[in-house]
């Protein structure tokens, strides 16, 4: 079966959507240790969650570019993320979507969230024919990941290496075993609409 152009595919359970962020040890470790952002996360920048954890692997070199030597699995709630989507606007300018070019510009400054869809990941790390979803928070949105939507956060930097070890090796079996299971989710045209692109 054909997978759609860009589709969110997450691992999602009833309640939680699962993320994924590559820090420096100093902010990734006590992260999740603590289940929260130390003080030195940065809560004035957009930061950029991705519900692909491949997507992940491609943007922070399996954990080895500097500052992502770190790997989260951020824990978050559906209601959290899907106001983020809701609030989102397109990262670019879409003829057809938007009404002009002035109007996309306005509507991407006063909005808390970004969405970008970029091309998924096989375990080469090569770009497949559809997108996943990049989510970017700020100011407003930011704020409430930190502080209202996080439940959980786990360092998984020993799974990318176990899975980058695997694919090193050539044993693609093995190495997707290991991946986490991400289903399409459940977003639906309410929530995506102005998001296409």
């Amino acid at each position: 079966m054909q997978e759609p152009k860009q589709q969110i595919r997450a691992l999602h359970t009833d309640s939680t959507v699962t993320v994924y962020q590559a820090y420096p040890p100093g902010i990734g470790v006590p992260a999740a240790r603590d289940g929260r952002f130390p003080a030195e996360w940065k809560r004035d920048r957009m930061t950029w969650i991705k519900p692909s954890f491949l997507w992940m692997m491609y943007r922070c070199g399996w954990a080895t570019k500097e500052g992502q030597e770190t790997v989260l699995a951020v824990g978050i709630t559906r209601e959290g993320f899907e106001w983020a989507l809701r609030n989102s606007r397109l990262s670019h300018y879409v003829p057809g979507l938007h009404p002009d070019r002035a109007a996309w510009k306005r509507g991407l400054k006063r909005s808390p969230a970004r969405v970008q869809w970029d091309p998924e990941r096989d375990l080469h790390l090569r770009p497949l024919p559809y997108r996943s979803l990049q989510l970017g928070l700020a100011g407003e949105a930011a704020e409430r990941y930190a502080q209202e939507w996080i439940v959980s956060v786990e360092d998984v930097t020993a799974l990318a290496h176990a899975v980058h070890a695997r694919v090193r090796d050539g044993d693609l079996d093995a190495a997707r075993q290991l991946l986490p299971v991400e289903r399409p989710y459940p977003a639906g045209d309410t929530l995506t609409a102005h998001l296409s692109g």
